[in-house]
């Protein structure tokens, strides 16, 4: 809150000097004021800032003193102040709350990221088993193709290459190991944004 004490001025006409009358005379941009103004012993107070419940300015008057207003002024100005601290605890409330929300949508987010990484690890196993498939169907085609083959140098290295094939196809094939679920890496924060919704990875 702001506090501000001022002191009154007391109004009276103005009697316009020689001098001035002969200024404004010989120049035509020369006003002369018509009041003079003079300090009172009145003064007045003025309350800025917070929720006003009753008044924010106090004066001296005929009737009352600005004095016997203290109370009054007071009053106020504890008004206002737990008017002020109920609205910084309420602040405090709704942020806390805000970042309770925040951080379910984090973990939310996370679940779903989660998941979406384990679909596509689960969709690569199964591209991965179909192409270890076929490599294995064209290794049995080769095999019975080479069978067939006469004996000599040509028979010799393809049974090299025959010897060979099944290895490197069991290398690629994911069902040579016992299945398992992937180890999920720490999410960036672009990777969450699309499952946040309005919410910014980066705080509530």
């Amino acid at each position: 809150m702001g506090f501000l004490v001022l002191q009154e001025q007391d109004r009276t006409e103005h009697a316009a000097t020689e001098k001035e009358l002969a200024e404004a005379k010989k120049k035509s941009w020369i006003r002369i004021p018509r009041f003079d103004y003079t300090p009172s012993e009145r003064l007045r107070f003025v309350l800025s800032g917070g929720q006003p419940h009753r008044a924010s300015e106090w004066a001296d008057t005929p009737g009352r003193s600005l004095e016997d207003q203290l109370a009054e002024i007071a009053q106020e100005v504890t008004l206002r102040g737990e008017a002020a601290e109920r609205r910084r605890l309420d602040e405090i409330e709704a942020a806390r709350q805000k970042r309770v929300r925040w951080e379910a949508a984090m973990g939310e987010a996370r679940v779903q990221y989660a998941e979406a990484y384990r679909v596509r690890h689960f969709e690569a196993q199964e591209a991965a088993w179909r192409h270890t498939t076929r490599l294995a169907e064209y290794a049995s085609a080769v095999r019975t193709r080479v069978e067939a083959i006469l004996p000599g140098q040509t028979r010799t290295e393809a049974e090299t290459w025959i010897d060979w094939a099944p290895a490197t196809v069991e290398r690629f094939d994911p069902l040579s190991t016992p299945p398992r679920l992937p180890d999920i890496p720490e999410p960036r924060a672009d990777d969450l944004k699309p499952l946040l919704g309005h919410w910014s990875p980066y705080g509530p």
